[in-house]
């Protein structure tokens, strides 16, 4: 049962990688005990042993970072807790899947190639979270480099590589660790110790690209203002509300143009109605960037509608930002494209009858079909609407079309006071360094926050309480090797796990 043990003490390294409650330094040890279960001499014989390690390593890793789940549901969701953990306990078990299809792999590679082929185990790692993030809508959440999205000198390696790259080293040093505990060779140290010299290579690379700071430094210089008026989602829709919820954050942006702000920014969903439906509302939206000449970006649901039978019924319904001109007018809308799975839709909804109340809480939004960059002078800005910011290519494409600006919006108050709203802050802060762009974050009850292209995060909110924060960022045209090239490095991993299973069916036990 050692290895069962080994496989439980992987998945606890890795939630103990994550905020709120974790330290990055755990990463890089974090996958040595499966690897050292999967690779050792006595290892699994059935691979569907192996199958079952991946899998109790995968829960214990998901369940430690996505329990937030069941209280999302529990609480807005209107569903009884054990319902809530049945759906959670999917959830979990889907992501699960992953590294337990990984294990038998590279069992099996090793009992076909010995134990040199641990040290294959990042490509094989990389190549799952590309999975996780492409396959049935993706869930890309804490993938294993954001654990080093604080770690300034080895995070800037996201600027080459994507947040995949990240991956790829620290499960490098992982299986480097596993060799050296496995092998019965005399340069089983090797391994180890060249990994070791990359990182130190990268570090120092990385804390040189830092300590250089050049894209501080060019480009047009913006005061943007974020309002985070700190609305509990209890009351987000309460009709008797909607006054002085607006009333709040025309008072917080009041306070934000007073300390300087040239582009103010509300979060995810900040409407208590729908913009373009209530004209009271709007107006008093759009006389407040018109009196003080300042645009405002703000959250609210979009309505489509269509005539039946000579009635007016709704049609789609979508998650959006609006940005107003410093005039009043509207500059563009965009329409949240990656929508949250028992969020803003269910899926197989006929199967999950038995979550019945959460299938008609939850809105039935429609996705957006195309990124729209919003214009703020002679500059554009692109925005990401919740936790679409954890998409890498999401936000890449924007960049590629010609965002100057990376602002992202979104209500976390759904979270509460769990590890969820540390761990949204940090993967989108990793955004900013692959593309090399500033990076704005409105959040209804927190963390707001201004990011630099390399990751220094400039300015920082408590969650739940009401805040201002008015900091300075810079429209910027310049481009990462990340930006331009994507993640060829992860689709490169794709590549090399599938040659290393070809090849190694043709070699002898």
């Amino acid at each position: 049962m050692y290895e069962f043990a080994l496989a439980i003490l992987s998945g606890l390294l890795l939630t103990a990688s994550f905020p709120k409650f974790g330290h990055p330094a755990f990463g890089w040890i974090a996958l040595t005990p499966l690897l050292v279960a999967l690779a050792a001499p006595g290892g699994p014989r059935p691979l569907r042993r192996a199958f079952m390690l991946g899998l109790v390593t995968g829960a214990v890793f998901f369940t430690g970072t996505l329990y937030w789940v069941t209280e999302v549901m529990v609480t807005y969701g209107n569903i009884q807790g054990w319902v809530a953990v049945l759906i959670n306990a999917g959830l979990v078990a889907y992501q699960s899947a992953y590294p337990a299809l990984l294990a038998p792999l590279i069992r099996w590679t090793v009992r076909r190639n010995g134990a040199l082929a641990i040290l294959a185990a990042p490509l094989a790692w990389v190549t799952m979270e590309l999975g996780r993030t492409h396959l049935f809508s993706g869930f890309p959440w804490v993938l294993l480099g954001y654990n080093q999205a604080t770690v300034l000198p080895i995070a800037q390696l996201a600027s080459v590589f994507g947040v995949y790259g990240v991956s790829m080293l620290v499960a490098t040093v992982s299986a480097a660790l596993a060799y050296l505990v496995v092998a019965r060779t005399p340069y089983r140290w090797v391994p180890t110790a060249t990994a070791l010299v990359v990182v130190a290579a990268v570090a120092v690379w990385g804390s040189r690209r830092v300590a250089a700071s050049e894209w501080t430094r060019e480009g047009d210089p913006i005061r943007v203002g974020l309002v985070q008026a700190n609305v509990d989602q209890s009351v987000k829709w309460d009709a008797r509300r909607a006054a002085s919820i607006l009333e709040d954050h025309v008072r917080l942006t009041r306070e934000a143009i007073a300390s300087g702000a040239e582009l103010v920014i509300w979060p995810e969903s900040s409407m208590p109605f729908f913009f373009e439906e209530d004209r009271a509302g709007s107006e008093e939206v759009r006389a407040l960037a018109r009196d003080n000449h300042v645009p405002i970006l703000f959250g609210s649901d979009q309505a489509t509608w269509r005539t039946d039978n000579g009635r007016r019924v709704l049609d789609k319904l979508f998650n959006a930002a609006y940005l107003v001109r410093a005039d009043g007018t509207t500059a563009g809308v965009y329409r949240k494209m990656q929508l949250v799975p028992f969020g803003e839709f269910v899926p197989m909804k006929r199967l999950l009858f038995f979550a019945a109340p959460l299938v008609e809480a939850v809105s039935d939004f429609s996705a957006g079909e195309r990124i729209e960059l919003l214009p703020v002078g002679s500059h554009r800005i692109s925005t990401a609407i919740c936790y679409e910011i954890v998409y890498p290519y999401l936000v890449r494409d924007a960049v590629l079309e010609g965002s100057d600006l990376l602002t992202t919006i979104t209500n976390d108050a759904w979270f509460g006071a769990t590890s969820a709203p540390y761990q949204h802050f940090t993967q989108a802060s990793m955004r900013a360094i692959e593309d090399g762009r500033y990076l704005v974050r409105a959040a209804n009850t927190g963390i707001s926050g201004i990011v630099d292209p390399y990751g220094r995060v400039l300015e920082q909110t408590r969650i739940y309480e009401q805040a201002v924060v008015v900091g300075t960022a810079r429209f910027l045209r310049t481009s990462t090797f990340y930006a331009r090239h994507g993640d060829i490095l992860a689709y490169a991993s794709a590549i090399a796990t599938l040659a290393l299973l070809i090849t190694s069916r043709r070699r002898v036990k």
